[in-house]
Parts: structure tokens; C-alpha cells; sequence
């Protein structure tokens, strides 16, 4: 009978070597409420030593995708992998050494206390001034769409210093290849997890450069469609009923300025006005069809994302 709780740490890293020793050496190896605490590295295909290194580091697993299949991939497995070995809490930080590690002891609070299913780190990206410019403006967009699809208070979307509970790590499935970070926020709080972010420090980075932002442009175009796809995946009928309401309203002022002419103004045909009004009603209408028949499929998904959740319990005989 387990009377602990075990937390694993677990560190996506890609060509990381510079800094992913200094990360792993900062982990706490000690953190009240917790028993036992083992760091898990995701390695992504890296070519330098970020394997070795992280061995003489102290990692206590490391696991390797062979070649580089991106974070999102990388975040997924270890979910998975820190199941297989027994994780009570999941916490995932990033190798470039930003997120101060001492600080995991404040977000797995939540969990521990009950309060939380998923614990995000709020890096206060609006008062950040090493951050450039660009960056903090596609942060802060990003994190306004995420807030509003998924009607939760969001502070910092992109944040990626997390804690998971067991009962959120089975529930999540991201199928995103580029990021994970939106994804499972609008997830948890489609699947009626409990959401939480508390601040954190979010440090310069002093070695090396992001791996995973190498475009920004890239990034933010990949990050749009992340937020776009997972949300018609969980809302469908309300995406599709706001989009399909819009054309229909933005439809009626061609219609009612054709009625004005014929019926108030000084005449004329003016057919261009009724043929723009009806056809935007039209696709106004094919859209609220259209999202009733999503709406449709995504209860399917809802019922195939819980026969996988049960049998991930399944296999770790908790059923």
C-alpha cells in the first residue's frame, strides 16, 4: 500500500546542453507534502551532449524520441512515461533554466491541498522587461484568445512551468505538434478540471537560445492554429453559432438598405445589396448547421477520450 506521494519532474529538452545540468541540480530533492521526487528527461533528438550531460547531472530516467518530434510530442510521452512510473503529481519545466526550481514547491501546492488539478506558472509577462518586445505581445494575445475560449481567467497562457495531478495527467491528450501549452488549458477546463495559476519568477536566459521559437512568426502562426483547431474541438457549436450569427447580422444591412431603396429612397434596382445580404445569410446559415453536426462529433470524441482514460487507469491497475 502506497504511503507516500511520489512527484516527477520531468524536462522536455532539445540541444540543451549548456544549461540543462544547472536545471536538474536545482531541482529540490526534498519538498514537504511529498515522499519521494525523480527527475525524468525527455530527450528530443538532441546532437549535442544534452543526454550526458543530464546524466551527470543526477536525472534518475531519461527517455529519448530518437529524433526531434517537436514539444508538444515530447510533453505528451513523458505525461505518459511519469505514469508508467508511478507519479502522484507531474511537474514540467523547461531546460533553458528561466523557472526558478525552488518554486515548484509553491505550484504543486494546490494539488497537494486539493484545490487544483492543473497549476500554471504565472510569469507576470506584461512587467517582464527581458522579454522582447514581440515576443510579449504574441504572449499576451495568445493568453487573451486562450481566456476567451475557454472562459477562464488566464493570466499567462504560454507559461511552462506546470503542475499536473494524476486524475489531469490521465485526462490529457494533446494532439497539437507544435506546443502543448494552450491545448491543456483549454482542455482542463472543457473536461472540468480545476485550473490555477500562481506567480512565479521567471529568470533571463543566460545560455543559449529558445529551441523552440526559432521563428517567431512560425511560432505564432503555428500557436493560432493550435488555439483555433483545440477550440472548434471542445466548442464547436458555439464557435460555429457566434461565426454563423455574425454573417446573418452583417448580412441584414445589405438586405434592409436594399428594402430602404426600394421602398423609401429615390428607387433603382440596387440588386447588388439583396444579392450581398442573401448570400451572407446563406453561409451564416451553413454555419450554424455546420456546427451542429461538429457538435455531433464531438460528443464521439468525448466518449473515445474517456474509454482512453479508462484505459490508461487500466493499465496502471487502478481499476
Amino acid at each position: 500500500m502506497k504511503t507516500g506521494l511520489k512527484l516527477i519532474v520531468q524536462i522536455p529538452a532539445y540541444n540543451e546542453e549548456e544549461s540543462i545540468g544547472d536545471v536538474i541540480r536545482s531541482i529540490p530533492r526534498k519538498i514537504k507534502g511529498i515522499s519521494e521526487v525523480r527527475i525524468l528527461i525527455i530527450d528530443d533528438g538532441s546532437s549535442d551532449k544534452t543526454v550526458e550531460n543530464s546524466k551527470n547531472a543526477g536525472a534518475d530516467y531519461i527517455i529519448s524520441n530518437g529524433s526531434n518530434k517537436g514539444l508538444a510530442f515530447s510533453f505528451q510521452r513523458g505525461l505518459n512515461e511519469a505514469l508508467k512510473l508511478g507519479a502522484d503529481i507531474i511537474v514540467n519545466t523547461d531546460a533553458d533554466n528561466q523557472y526558478n526550481q525552488n518554486e515548484i514547491s509553491k505550484i504543486i501546492k494546490p494539488v497537494l491541498d486539493g484545490k487544483a488539478d492543473i497549476v500554471s506558472g504565472d510569469r507576470g509577462v506584461k512587467n517582464l522587461d527581458h522579454m522582447i518586445w514581440i515576443k510579449k505581445r504574441a504572449n499576451l494575445v495568445s493568453t487573451s484568445i486562450i481566456a476567451s475560449a475557454s472562459g477562464q481567467n488566464i493570466q499567462d497562457a504560454s507559461s511552462g512551468f506546470r503542475a499536473f495531478s494524476k486524475e489531469a495527467a490521465l485526462r490529457l491528450f494533446v494532439l497539437s505538434n507544435h506546443t502543448y501549452t494552450h491545448e491543456t488549458l483549454i482542455q482542463g477546463v472543457q473536461k472540468k478540471l480545476r485550473v490555477l495559476e500562481v506567480p512565479i519568477e521567471f529568470k533571463r536566459r543566460e545560455k543559449g537560445e529558445s529551441r523552440l521559437i526559432t521563428s517567431k512568426w512560425m511560432h505564432t502562426k503555428r500557436s493560432l492554429s493550435t488555439i483555433f483547431r483545440t477550440t472548434l474541438m471542445y466548442r464547436p457549436l458555439e464557435a460555429f453559432t457566434k461565426f454563423g450569427l455574425f454573417l446573418i447580422v452583417l448580412g441584414l444591412i445589405p438586405y434592409f438598405r436594399w428594402i430602404w431603396f426600394m421602398y423609401f429612397g429615390p428607387g433603382g434596382d440596387h440588386i447588388q445589396s439583396l444579392l450581398g445580404g442573401v448570400v451572407l445569410m446563406f453561409f451564416g446559415g451553413f454555419s450554424l448547421i455546420i456546427g451542429l453536426l461538429a457538435d455531433l462529433t464531438s460528443i464521439n470524441r468525448r466518449y473515445l477520450e474517456e474509454i482512453l482514460y479508462r484505459a490508461r487507469k487500466a493499465e496502471l491497475n487502478e481499476e
